[in-house]
């Protein structure tokens, strides 16, 4: 009987494999038809994170549809902060909603409870890692303490952070306070995934390209390398990705200053810089959302362009960011077949 090959593992240990291991960011989504109808059933959209049978369902959809190498955890990144009771809501067509802290409330937090109230996610963790294919890598995540700190400040999304960095301008004390705090919950939050059977986690930092060289290092680099360094202290084997959009040129020293595995890129990464970063060790990334959109030559040719600079490394195809709702099912089951090879 063959071994049971997990390829995204493989490569997150520094394998080159032909073709790649594919997977998608947000891949179960409202793209998909099965996703949209799950989600009508589930009440509201934290509620769909919170219940285990709907979870485990939209996690699978997309491995049923196109056996993706790797199944990702449905969630969402703002479970921490719900999880500090912070009254996180998602308001249709405003997004993100939640009490916006100050220093006093910052100086108020307290871990008490957090894994409690997040033990549906474990359950979730765990269900998927009996119900999914052998071969398929499970990846837990949370979001980068910047990222999550942004929306904690704020109350809300915003086109460039800028209350979060003025708080940080004028409250420095405080918000090193706060990244560090995330800091720790979000590595004990992912110890308790990948001991309910995540194989590896990814750390989503969204909101990394609004930051200054400076803030970079002690904003996006600093809190994840703490994350990183507590994950290791207890699962020494831990295998992580970490993703900072937006970053672009600070990424050079970014694997080497935080730990990471692997590097997650966004679709403004140039790919010779890729290529010098993959020297390094494994990248992932970075096809652009919107040729996914487009399908056809446009999609093609990006892929392609892809595999032709990244193929011959240690690589996870992906995307540059999260697939958009407008993206049709079929163009994404013709790139499956397009990075393995499987052109017809």
């Amino acid at each position: 009987m063959a071994e049971t090959r997990r390829k995204v593992l493989e490569v997150l240990n520094g394998k080159c494999l032909t073709p790649p291991p594919v997977w998608l960011m947000r891949q179960a989504g409202r793209y998909l038809p099965e996703y949209r109808a799950t989600r009508a059933t589930a009440g509201s959209f934290l509620d769909l994170c919170y219940t285990p049978d709907l979870a485990v369902e939209v996690t699978l959809q997309p491995i049923r549809r196109y056996a993706f190498d790797a199944a990702i955890l449905f969630s969402d990144i703002l479970v921490i902060p719900d999880a500090l009771h912070r009254n996180v809501r998602f308001e249709e067509g405003h997004g993100p909603r939640m009490d916006p802290i100050d220093t006093d409330g910052i100086a108020r937090l307290k871990a008490d409870g957090v894994s409690t109230h997040l033990s549906p996610v474990f359950e979730t963790v765990s269900r998927l890692r009996r119900e999914l294919p052998e071969e398929t890598t499970l990846l837990g995540f949370c979001g980068a303490p910047w990222t999550v700190a942004t929306y904690m400040i704020a109350g809300r999304g915003t086109p460039d952070q800028a209350p979060a960095r003025l708080f940080a301008y004028r409250h420095p004390k405080a918000f090193e306070q706060l990244l560090a705090f995330l800091a720790d919950v979000s590595a004990d939050y992912l110890v308790e995934q990948i001991d309910a059977g995540a194989d590896a986690v990814q750390i989503f930092d969204s909101w990394a390209g609004v930051l200054g060289e400076d803030e970079f290092a002690r904003f996006a680099v600093e809190p994840v390398r703490r994350m990183i360094a507590s994950v290791r202290a207890r699962r020494p084997s831990a295998k992580i990705i970490a993703f900072a959009k937006g970053a672009g040129l600070l990424l050079k020293e970014y694997r080497r200053l935080t730990g990471a595995d692997a590097i997650g890129l966004d679709w403004a990464v140039p790919l010779s810089f890729a290529a010098e970063l993959q020297k390094d060790g494994p990248v992932q990334g970075n096809l652009d959302p919107m040729r996914v959109v487009a399908g056809g030559v446009a999609m093609e040719s990006g892929i392609d362009r892809i595999l032709d600079v990244l193929g011959n490394g240690p690589l996870i195809f992906n995307l540059g960011h999260g697939i958009t709702p407008e993206a049709d099912p079929e163009n994404v089951s013709a790139l499956v077949a397009r990075v393995r090879g499987t052109k017809g």
